[in-house]
């Protein structure tokens, strides 16, 4: 009999490949049988796992797009000085490596089906994005509320880029970003000195 943790990480993999085979061929167009191929299993093998095909893509999006968020928070500057290194090329690095999944992520949570679904995803993704300014804060020396305000600002820029290649809407917000960050920063210096 397998362990409970072997069922697990057996979803994780199963999860993982579900959400790439619906990027690679779309919702309307995947059925059951194509999910089943692109884990080499039975598709009733599937139901082991998920109570149906809503509950599978429910689930393998909001466990992908969380990967996502984390891939994209081990690229997050370490420093002051590094912040202008994560403006630039993460935004690429994003459309290049995530784009076919935004726009899979956008597909399902705006779908009248799962749109509650995708309410609390974003709730959570406000959390989450408050959390990685707590990380954040000491590095750069900007105080969490601000901080936030500035990863909002920049992972939408980032993830409008990845869906559309808008390159120029995205080069006016990060540089806006960019001269925003550094004035905070610059001004918490100052007073920091000040009140010296």
């Amino acid at each position: 009999m397998r362990s409970a943790g072997y069922k697990e990480e057996k979803k994780k993999e199963i999860m993982q490949k579900c959400f790439e085979c619906y990027c690679d061929n779309g919702l309307r167009d995947t059925g059951i049988k194509e999910l089943g191929k692109y884990c080499g299993m039975t598709s009733a093998n599937l139901y082991a796992y998920f109570d149906n095909v809503d509950d599978l893509i429910v689930q393998s999006t909001a466990y992908c797009m969380a990967k996502v968020e984390d891939e994209f928070m081990a690229l997050a500057p370490e420093n002051p000085r590094d912040i202008l290194r994560f403006i630039d090329e993460v935004p690429y690095w994003t459309a290049e490596h995530h784009g076919k999944k935004y726009r899979l992520m956008y597909q399902v949570y705006t779908h009248p089906k799962y749109v509650e679904h995708g309410k609390r995803f974003v709730n959570g993704v406000s959390e989450r994005y408050t959390e990685y300014a707590r990380e954040l804060s000491p590095r750069l020396g900007v105080p969490v509320d601000i901080l936030s305000g500035f990863i909002f600002i920049f992972v939408r820029a980032a993830v409008h880029f990845a869906l559309f290649e808008d390159e120029y809407y995205m080069k006016m917000q990060m540089e806006a970003l960019k001269l925003s960050v550094f004035s905070v920063i610059k001004n918490f210096k100052k007073e920091g000195i000040e009140k010296e």
